[in-house]
């Protein structure tokens, strides 16, 4: 048998998980080459554990995803392993199924909010999200064959679908209140989940777009992008329904509208379930991203919570969550962690039969709920290019400028400054050649002053400000 050794596209090894376009720098044999390094790395930590290791494995909806699956899948049984193939759905269900079948990793392959010609892998080691440093690993091992001696493992089919809709059902605490809601899994993974539980919830459920299909042709599955929340928008006024949700191309990211069409950003959404969960679990420390709204903070704070601002990626956030005991947490691209009741992971299905309970137990309307918020004014993220070789180095020099200037920072990920008029923020992405700019005011003019603050700082780091036209939006 010759030797094993691979090389990834370098781009394709990223902070979170491992992807790319198919064909071009994502293909079946990295596919198998994952199964074989990560499978080698299950082999080498359950060896010390004793029993025989096993793998779940899923894939989305994407054109692309049986044949990666199945490369991925002939990867792990080289390495001797059991593999547990879920088939087709979303990511939170993989996950659910490494809990339920207790396995010792898994693999989603999936491309996530990404383009239809992407693709890509999401994983587990044991409970634990395998990320950062681990997927460089990968891409050590493969060079240099590092791995098991080759195997002959097994694999086999198995359907968790009913169990995970029954388990998230358990959770239903909003008594036989008949919402109206909408339902917009656009076409992604999550789509027959939706359509087995809204077969068991009350009330009357109207789905669109629940075929799954990886050419996506009603709209790009990101429910964070305005655009993409339209169709489900309409819907809801014209049934009158009580909210909408839509999800992302994987249901690990859920997006939210009210019964009056406004849109709930992901921190909005957050406080709604935060003053939920801190009934139960007074004084919980509830996380979310450095690009939150200071609103949130405050909401929490309030509601007798220990608000903790960390930094973004799912994965950080789910290890953070596990390091203080969290019972919740979220991110503004809509990714919701729930440990309350649930396993930590980031899941919009379940998210959303929770918000539903919440909305059912409401006297009144989740507009009118949003609509007390306190009302601020921001941008959207900005993000702008800026070399890899440079972005972290960007951030250090405005990061030291401030402090001699005496600011108000927080550097848990990037710069986060607080003045009379708001925040701003500026950090690196962990993803790509960009960094991120955000701004948070009370007034349009306070707004205008944070903005020309970061202009001064990039261009003190000799870039071209972020361009700002157009980029205030209430909140």
């Amino acid at each position: 048998m010759t030797a094993f050794h691979h090389s990834f596209d370098p781009t394709s090894l990223r902070e979170y998980d491992i992807r790319g376009v198919v064909g071009q720098t994502l293909r079946p044999e990295d596919a198998f080459a994952i199964g074989r390094c990560f499978g080698s790395i299950v082999v080498r930590a359950a060896g010390r554990n004793g029993g025989a290791p096993k793998v779940a494995v899923g894939y989305d909806g994407r054109l692309s995803s049986p044949e990666m699956e199945a490369q991925l899948v002939a990867g792990l049984r080289a390495c001797g392993l059991e593999v547990l193939r879920i088939g087709c759905g979303p990511t939170p269900m993989l996950y659910y199924a490494a809990y339920a079948l207790e396995a010792d990793g898994a693999v989603m392959v999936t491309g996530s909010h990404n383009p239809p010609n992407y693709n890509g892998f999401k994983m587990m080691l044991g409970k634990k999200p395998f990320f950062g440093r681990q997927i460089q690993e990968i891409g050590r091992m493969a060079r240099e064959g590092d791995v098991v001696p080759s195997a002959i493992g097994t694999d086999r089919q198995v359907d968790v679908s009913e169990q995970y809709v029954a388990r998230i059902l358990k959770d239903w605490d909003g008594g036989d209140r008949a919402l109206k809601v909408v339902w917009d899994p656009g076409n992604g993974s999550g789509a027959e989940i939706v359509k087995k539980l809204v077969a068991k919830l009350p009330g009357t459920h109207y789905v669109i777009n629940g075929t799954i299909d990886g050419t996506f042709p009603a709209h790009h599955p990101d429910p964070t992008v305005a655009k993409n929340l339209e169709q489900v928008i309409a819907e809801v006024a014209r049934e009158g329904a009580d909210l909408g949700i839509a999800f992302d191309g994987d249901a690990d990211r859920i997006g939210v509208v009210d019964d009056e069409g406004h849109i709930l950003f992901g921190d909005q959404l957050l406080v709604v379930l935060a003053r939920d969960v801190l009934k139960a679990k007074p004084g919980g420390t509830i996380i979310a991203d450095v690009k939150a709204s200071q609103v949130l903070f405050d909401e929490i704070a309030k509601a007798g919570g220990n608000p903790l601002m960390w930094k973004t990626g799912h994965s950080l956030i789910k290890a953070k969550m596990a390091e203080t005991g969290s019972p919740l947490a979220g991110e503004m691209s809509g990714h919701i962690f729930f440990a309350d009741k649930w396993y930590g992971f980031d899941d919009a299905p379940y998210s959303a039969v929770r918000l539903l309970g919440i909305v059912a137990r409401m006297s009144g309307k989740l507009s009118a709920v949003r609509a007390a918020l306190p009302q601020v004014i921001n941008t959207p993220e900005l993000r702008f290019d800026c070399p890899d070789t440079r972005k972290f180095e960007v951030v250090q020099e405005v990061k030291a400028r401030l402090a001699a200037e005496g600011a108000k920072v927080n550097d848990v990920d990037g710069v986060r400054v607080l003045t009379e008029d708001g925040w701003w923020l500026l950090r690196a992405s962990n993803t790509q050649a960009v960094l991120v700019a955000r701004a948070e005011a009370t007034t349009e003019s306070g707004l205008e002053r944070l903005k020309a603050q970061i202009a001064r700082q990039v261009e003190a780091s000799g870039l071209a400000a972020p361009d700002f036209s157009g980029a205030n939006a209430g909140h």
